[in-house]
């Protein structure tokens, strides 16, 4: 079916979109704001854009008409924040960090969780997190309701049992055991079933030409 995205509710537009580009990887943002006040909330609108520099990005929605939320508005604010990869093992804990909590609580620790500093910037990492990726704005995008927050990774935390060959930067990356976002509001989905196609070259694509003929 053809749904003309310049003529549905916008509501309807996003139930479409969320539902069928799946999975989506979930960056647990971290940041502070100007006093000190550490926030942490979830984003499904998320991935990795860039190699040199790497820049990743997620999509923050409003808090309400025309106001920033606390994430969003802390990155406007100090310029830094730490995406966080989440895993299985923490998915309800993560889940907690989404409710709409007042500016002043420390989600994070309503959710049982710890932070640990960070390498280069102020905002702390969450301690419990396989993968902090601590970021500095690389650009703010206005997109409608949303705003287009893209940072630049200056240092990542891997958990040290979840590298195969440190000298060599190869992560075991099942052994990460993160999660992803799918339809609806409450569905997720594991990163443990895999199957492998691997990449041809042209050699390759040129022969299986040939030899179809």
């Amino acid at each position: 079916m053809l749904f003309d995205f310049e003529k549905l509710d916008p509501a309807d537009a996003y139930k479409l979109v969320v539902s069928s580009v799946v999975p989506r990887p979930i960056a647990w943002v971290v940041t502070r704001d100007e006093a000190g006040v550490v926030n942490a909330a979830p984003y499904s609108f998320f991935n990795a854009f860039s190699d040199n520099p790497v820049v990743v990005g997620f999509g923050a929605g409003p808090k309400a008409p025309g106001a920033l939320k606390d994430t969003a508005a802390n990155i406007r604010a100090t310029g830094e924040f730490v995406v966080n990869l989440v895993p299985e093992k923490l998915v309800n804990q993560m889940n907690l960090t989404a409710v709409d909590m007042p500016p002043e609580v420390d989600e994070l620790q309503e959710a049982g969780l710890s932070t640990a500093p960070s390498a280069k910037v102020k905002v702390p990492r969450i301690a419990e997190s396989p993968v902090a990726l601590e970021c500095v704005t690389f650009q703010l995008v206005p997109a409608g309701r949303h705003t287009i927050v893209l940072g630049r990774v200056v240092a990542v935390h891997i958990a040290d049992d979840c590298m195969l060959d440190a000298a060599k930067f190869y992560v075991d990356t099942p052994k990460l055991g993160l999660v992803g976002r799918m339809h609806g509001r409450g569905w997720y989905t594991r990163t443990t079933d895999r199957f492998e196609v691997p990449r041809i070259s042209v050699e390759q694509w040129e022969a299986g030409k040939k030899a179809a003929e």
